[in-house]
């Protein structure tokens, strides 16, 4: 969703952006946006991959297991510091500690 100045508030895309063009202006606009709409599409994911997880999380502790499986943690950290560097485990201890548990 594009985010809106008030009109007390509007200023130019240069400003907005830093750019000293507008077509720098234009370009960094338009990127941005394309970024908004990419942030809403990952937040949607990390919302489905957290329900996702409940049930796994509800049919573990339903049949006697433990809420979390230290083991899966392992193998999602491994998979996202391979696929993104040091930073990508950051990442996905974040993503992990949002999906563990509202059960």
């Amino acid at each position: 969703m594009p985010r809106t100045a008030t009109p007390q508030t509007e200023k130019t895309l240069a400003e907005q952006t830093g750019a000293r063009t507008d077509e720098a202006a234009t370009l960094i606009g338009d990127a941005r946006e394309r970024i908004d709409s990419l942030d809403d599409r990952i937040i949607g994911l990390i919302q489905e991959r957290m329900a996702v997880s409940a049930v796994i999380q509800e049919a573990r502790i339903s049949s006697g297991g433990r809420r979390v499986n230290l083991a899966r943690e392992m193998e999602v950290l491994g998979h996202f510091r391979d696929a993104l560097g040091k930073p990508g485990t950051a990442l996905a201890m974040t993503m992990l500690e949002l999906c563990r548990g509202r059960i």
